[in-house]
Parts: structure tokens; C-alpha cells; sequence
């Protein structure tokens, strides 16, 4: 999945111990969107016009393990039900940063459903 250059440039941040706003779950959301326009590394966020949402993470989200990051977000019956063609994980309810966005097909969720979506993000050394 792709990086955006804003996610590149907050894990440059972090290593010299400059101030950003950590991908924590404080912080942390994973959103969803119906555009299904290309990913470009300059974006910063989802491209869908109106039907879009960032939902917060699920308890003891997001998780490390060695180079794999985890994000969760459980998402209700009564939010994002359209079709889900973009997502992203974001630092911010609102505003903020978007790490990576990812174009994919992953249905329609409808007002009778939950959606759980988990990403892991895995950085290799290359």
C-alpha cells in the first residue's frame, strides 16, 4: 500500500525527535471513502467529495509487532454505509495527517451492518 509523502516525512520527524502528532490511539483513524480516483503520494486526504468518515480506533489500537503496525476501527451501523472504495489511516479527527491511501474495492456497507477494517502496515527495509 502506498505512503504519502507526509507519512514519509512524519517517520523522518520522529527520528530526529521532532514534534508531531503520534499515530496513537488517541489519535489514530482509519477512514473510508467512496472515490475511487488513483493514488497520488502528494494527497492528503481521502478524495471522496461527501461520503467519507474517519472512525477512531478500537481499544488497544493501533499495535506494534517488530515492523508490522496494526490499525482497527469498528465501524457501526449507522456509519459509512456507501460504497467503501478508498481508505487511509489518519493522526486526526479531522485535518490533520494522512499516513497512507489505499484504492480498492471493499463493497458496499449497508445500515443493517457492522464493518470491522483492519490495516496492517508493514515497514521493510529495502
Amino acid at each position: 500500500m502506498a505512503m504519502t509523502t507526509v507519512g514519509r516525512d512524519y517517520i523522518a520527524q520522529a527520528l530526529v525527535g521532532e514534534t508531531f502528532t503520534a499515530f496513537n490511539n488517541a489519535n489514530a483513524r482509519i477512514g473510508v471513502g467512496d472515490s475511487s480516483t488513483a493514488f497520488a503520494a502528494g494527497q492528503t486526504d481521502l478524495q471522496a467529495p461527501a461520503n467519507k468518515l474517519r472512525k477512531a480506533m478500537d481499544a488497544t489500537y493501533p499495535q506494534r509487532a517488530a515492523n508490522v503496525l496494526t490499525f482497527r476501527a469498528t465501524f457501526g451501523t449507522g456509519e459509512a454505509n456507501f460504497a467503501w472504495n478508498e481508505w487511509g489511516v489518519f493522526n486526526a479527527a479531522s485535518a490533520g495527517q494522512m499516513l497512507n491511501r489505499k484504492v480498492e474495492s471493499l463493497g458496499t456497507k449497508t445500515s443493517t451492518q457492522t464493518w470491522q477494517l483492519t490495516v496492517d502496515l508493514t515497514l521493510n527495509a529495502s
